[in-house]
């Protein structure tokens, strides 16, 4: 009886095990779906796009004839290393702020779909703790190396998903925009399906401005502390240069424009 009691005992002891070694793969597998929606009201989510984490060259060592803009800040190119995350879909809508911020700041408006811009980067922080406590999820701007690796998206082009030729295929900016921003994802994606990553709205990231440095990186963070904050991706009425992957713009926390706006990270392990 002892040893039928002790053998039974171990096949529950080796069941449970097993049970919850699969357990935890299946939550793993779930964390890292290509893409999810996450319900944020009636009507509204955020959809937010898997970004496998790995190794890249970030920035640029080369300045185009004739250009000179912010490119010097986008030297000297170096390898960076980021954890895998999500990313959204989309830039930040006007409906979607709707939902979770209640008015909309923006100078253009009417159309829900529209990006929402003329938004602070303090503002772009409210939105993401409210979003977070709406969702039970944690929601936070890209890193300047997050935003930079997903818009790249394994590509060696200058722009995110494709090359100066086919620009205005992928982006809006000053040659076909009409000087005003679009609804998001009227034109084509990157090589992760996310849209607007060049053009329409300039796009907070979470880091000061700084320098960089030459030095390898994983998951970097920029200084903790500065001036301005970093801008990424160029918008509706900017150049082509200037919505380049790699370009890079900045300014002070609390400054409106509208040419600013966001796109959030969810970070995994919710």
């Amino acid at each position: 009886m002892a040893k039928n009691t002790i053998g039974r005992l171990l096949l529950l002891v080796c069941a449970s095990i097993f049970f919850n070694f699969q357990f935890s793969i299946f939550n793993s597998l779930r964390a890292q779906e290509s893409m999810i929606s996450v319900p944020v009201a009636e009507g509204v989510t955020v959809d937010m796009v898997w970004v496998k984490g790995g190794t890249f060259t970030m920035g640029n060592n080369e300045t185009p004839k004739g250009v000179k803009l912010t490119y010097e800040a986008s030297k000297p190119e170096h390898r960076v290393t980021v954890d895998g995350y999500y990313i959204g879909r989309y830039e930040v809508t006007q409906g979607l702020w709707r939902a979770v911020m209640g008015e909309v700041p923006s100078k253009f408006s009417g159309n829900d779909s529209l990006p929402v811009e003329n938004v602070s980067w303090e503002e772009a922080q409210q939105f993401t703790i409210m979003l977070s406590q709406l969702t039970g999820r944690r929601f936070r701007l890209p890193t300047e190396a997050e935003w930079e690796f997903a818009a790249r998206g394994g590509s060696k082009n200058p722009f995110a998903g494709c090359d100066r030729g086919q620009l205005d295929k992928y982006c809006w900016y000053c040659v076909n925009s009409e000087r005003f921003p679009h609804p998001v994802g009227q034109l084509k994606a990157n090589a992760l399906g996310l849209y607007d990553m060049s053009g329409n709205v300039a796009e907070w990231c979470q880091d000061w401005m700084e320098a960089y440095s030459a030095d390898d990186q994983t998951n970097p963070r920029g200084p903790k502390k500065g001036e301005a904050k970093v801008l990424r991706g160029g918008h509706y009425n900017g150049t082509s240069p200037m919505c380049t992957v790699y370009d890079r713009s900045w300014y002070v926390p609390s400054g409106k424009s509208e040419y600013y706006g966001l796109r959030v990270v969810m970070e995994v392990g919710e």
